[in-house]
């Protein structure tokens, strides 16, 4: 039986993993809405919903950050789904640039080039402090996966995290002042993650 710990800490980890689904799903990389994940998170909500006097105020606190987060979510994501219905999507440049993206991740698979072109890049001097960058390199490695076609190997969202965090502390520990740079690239048609140092 899970801990009421436990369990918003999977509310949790399961809103991320909720953000990225959506987000892979309006971008064209899934082919349905993640339904069964949304599920799983409203039934913990609606569980810990009737269940207040049983958590401690520092966990009713963080029950309803979680549930405020979620809720807005939620909205964003049924107006996203509305416009889809309704054929009211916005085209705007930044899709445009994506599925170009997509088309030349997918080029470089079949020509077996060897030249990062496409690369995406992001730099970080705290990974701890810097969530919002490790969730948007995650995703175009996520996007730059499904472009090419690949399956496998692809951590959770927690295991990049942790790697993030940990390659970063390692290669900054060689040089204090120094930033770290990921890319992710395609190269002979399959994905690379790089590190490096960054002055």
């Amino acid at each position: 039986m899970a801990t009421i710990e436990e369990d918003l800490s999977q509310i949790e980890k399961d809103i991320r993993t909720l953000k990225i689904e959506y987000e892979q799903y309006f971008g064209g990389g899934r082919k349905r809405p993640p339904a069964d994940t949304q599920w799983r998170v409203e039934s913990l909500m609606k569980r810990y919903g009737d269940r207040g006097g049983e958590m401690s105020y520092a966990q009713r606190f963080r029950y309803t950050n979680l549930a405020q987060t979620f809720a807005k979510y939620c909205e964003i994501w049924r107006k996203k789904l509305k416009e889809r219905e309704e054929g009211t999507t916005p085209r705007h440049f930044g899709a445009a640039a994506k599925a170009i993206e997509a088309e030349r991740a997918k080029k470089d698979a079949t020509a077996h080039e060897t030249s990062g072109a496409s690369a995406f890049a992001m730099t970080f001097s705290d990974p701890e402090r810097e969530a919002d960058k490790i969730e948007q390199l995650y995703r175009k490695l996520v996007e730059a996966r499904t472009a090419t076609g690949e399956k496998g190997g692809t951590p959770n969202f927690d295991e990049f995290t942790k790697f993030v965090r940990e390659k970063t502390r390692q290669l900054k520990s060689k040089k204090a002042a120094a930033q770290v740079e990921y890319t992710v690239s395609v190269e002979a048609g399959r994905v690379k993650l790089k590190a490096r140092l960054s002055a």
